[in-house]
């Protein structure tokens, strides 16, 4: 099993190869592709911050990876 570091920063950069992506300049308009993105970002980010710190590792890795693999159209996935 990987160390939770590991996962973290595995999560880290596919939130990087993300942000690069939107950040290109070029012009996002497939909203059904964006919108189940921006879902999946938000409800791991919602998990990160919950107040009492208490957060579902295996949860924010699926969401991240989901947004990823929608964006860079890599597989098909469960959107939400």
């Amino acid at each position: 099993m990987q160390s939770e570091k590991m996962r973290l920063r595995r999560v880290q950069h596919l939130a990087y190869e993300i942000m690069d992506e939107m950040n290109k300049g070029k012009e996002l308009t497939q909203l059904e592709i964006l919108i189940p993105i921006i879902d999946n970002l938000s409800r791991a980010i919602g998990d990160l911050t919950d107040s009492y710190g208490k957060y579902s590792l295996d949860y924010v890795e699926e969401k991240v990876k989901n947004a990823h693999a929608l964006l860079f159209q890599k597989e098909k996935v469960d959107a939400y």
